[in-house]
């Protein structure tokens, strides 16, 4: 879709620090994240919502989005990590897209308040995605 950043990041138009380019999907650093090293992961096709992804492309998209929260603990020193879908509300980009955060016992996450933050520079998250990018091998 034309007018679709998320598309844009998948063909190579839109610039952004991915983690992963598989045929199954894109991961890359949110720009806004809850905590540094939170990836979206999102599916080549432009599809709006999970009830929009076909049957046949679900194995590989979530196989994706597994391997994202297992390597995002390992890569960052994370204890685990929150895995989290908007269908529509609070969904800021109309293409799905899954949240894999990094998670660490006290870090102050409560429920669904989610404090963004920004990365302090285009070198620290280069950094971040490489780390996160290497633990996917």
């Amino acid at each position: 879709m034309a007018d679709c950043v998320f598309c844009g990041i998948v063909a190579g138009s839109v610039p952004a620090f991915k983690v992963v380019d598989s045929p199954s999907g894109v991961g890359f650093l949110d720009t806004r994240p809850v905590f540094k090293g939170h990836v979206l992961v999102v599916p080549r096709t432009h599809v709006v919502t999970l009830l929009d992804l076909p049957a046949p492309d679900l194995p590989g998209y979530f196989g994706l989005v597994q391997r994202v929260a297992a390597a995002v603990p390992v890569a960052l020193g994370a204890q685990g990590t929150f895995v989290a879908i908007n269908n529509i509300v609070s969904q800021s980009v109309p293409h799905l897209h899954t949240h894999v955060v990094p998670r660490t016992k006290g870090d102050g996450l409560r429920g669904f308040f989610w404090p963004r933050r920004r990365y302090e520079s285009d070198e620290e998250a280069t950094s971040i995605a490489a780390l996160i990018a290497k633990e996917l091998g």
